[in-house]
């Protein structure tokens, strides 16, 4: 039995699909379109409980509004018991910002928001582009 022995079209063909697997992974993955809005609240160093529980009533009534309204999809406690997570109905960080920063508690300046914007997994757009044919 004979080894194979490539021929040059063989080699120009790898060497395509090389050059065009290392061009995909050269170029910066394009940015998720914004879906969603991840909202982390912490309470402030220094703010009692009792300045929180004044506070409470209309902030419960605000975030309810705003989950009634299809603003707030998804809500919860932290399990570290420092604060909440809000998963936003938001198409940036700044219309988030504005929906969080008219909050009874935050008005107060008693707690602060971390924001993460959110989007679809990017990856799996790999999985709707068809392979290469085969030469």
């Amino acid at each position: 039995m004979q080894p194979i022995s490539p021929s040059k079209p063989f080699y120009r063909s790898l060497a395509a699909a090389v050059l065009s697997t290392v061009s995909l992974f050269a170029q910066p993955p394009a940015a998720p379109p914004v879906t969603n809005v991840l909202a982390i609240l912490s309470v402030n160093p220094g703010v009692a409980r009792d300045q929180i529980m004044k506070v409470m009533p209309g902030e419960v009534r605000d975030t309810v509004r705003l989950y009634l309204d299809g603003r707030i999809q998804q809500w919860y406690s932290r399990g570290d018991g420092k604060g909440v997570v809000f998963v936003l109905n938001c198409k940036s960080v700044e219309e988030a910002k504005g929906l969080m920063d008219a909050l009874p508690l935050a008005k107060e300046k008693f707690v602060t928001f971390e924001y993460m914007p959110l989007g679809p997994l990017m990856p799996l757009r790999m999985l709707l582009t068809p392979p290469a044919p085969a030469q």
